[in-house]
């Protein structure tokens, strides 16, 4: 039988995962007690409060990144919202060919999931260049408060149904297939992507500033307040003429100081 939880505890939970990672539960009832319950139960616990004190006193961290892992939502494929790859190939890429002289370009995927939207930059980027790429430093930074997401992204093994919006040689060129069926992206892609486990909440730490950030389809978990605190610290880590790109479903305040380019996309000026 599952365990429901209490309003006490309700609040409490929500409370923490608000105040340490930004995101707002508190609409999501239904889907905390559906994706705890039955570990509760697993580990002995007959209450969420004994649950929580247990994930609190635990000082090797590894409870708090297990209940972070189990509520936040991971739902991507690779080339989700095509505009922003579009964008990438006709506006982005060729302004940082021609501008940028040191050849050294920074990229950061801030919600990077289970590795599609880091690995569809990579290969739009890829194929962009072409044989030009030579000695260009275009590596993603990759970064995401799930631990089990990032290590399913090193793996980069796929469904084919991920695979889905990609071009048909797209799959040939920068996928092998596996004898099961499902695909797993080429080493030369894979090392062009570098995954660390971030808090979007904690202090943006960088050598240069970034040209590109991809923040899509996480600020949707967040409070205005959060949201906009956010953006703001985006735009101080960013380049003059950096871009962001948020998911279709997600704005930016009018009050942010990022000019609005496009339906999802903005740039620090």
């Amino acid at each position: 039988m599952a365990i429901k939880i209490t309003d006490a505890e309700f609040n409490r939970l929500i409370n923490f995962m608000h105040s340490t990672y930004g995101i707002d539960l508190s609409k999501k009832r239904i889907l905390i007690e559906g994706r705890l319950s039955n570990m509760l139960t697993e580990k002995g616990f007959t209450n969420y409060n004994q649950y929580l004190d247990s994930v609190f006193a635990d000082k090797s961290g590894r409870e708090t990144v297990e209940l972070v892992n189990k509520l936040t939502t991971n739902h991507t494929y690779f080339m989700r919202e095509p505009q922003h790859f579009d964008f990438m190939r006709t506006v982005f890429l060729p302004y940082i060919e021609e501008n940028v002289k040191d050849r050294d370009v920074r990229i950061w995927c801030a919600a990077s999931s289970s590795g599609e939207e880091p690995y569809t930059i990579a290969m739009t980027i890829d194929d962009y260049f072409g044989s030009r790429r030579l000695g260009w430093d275009l590596r993603i930074l990759a970064t995401d408060i799930s631990t089990r997401v990032l290590q399913k992204a090193k793996n980069a093994v796929y469904p084919a149904e991920a695979l889905n919006a990609l071009p048909e040689k797209w799959k040939t060129k920068y996928f092998t297939r596996n004898t099961d069926g499902t695909y797993t992206v080429i080493d030369r892609i894979r090392k062009e992507v570098i995954y660390k486990e971030f808090n979007l909440m904690d202090k943006i730490v960088y050598k240069k500033p970034f040209d590109l950030i991809f923040c899509r389809n996480v600020m949707i978990y967040f409070d205005a307040q959060t949201k906009d605190a956010l953006v703001e610290r985006f735009y101080d880590a960013s380049k003059n003429g950096a871009y962001l790109f948020i998911g279709h479903a997600e704005t930016v305040s009018k009050k942010s100081r990022y000019r609005f380019v496009q339906p999802a996309i903005y740039q620090k000026k």
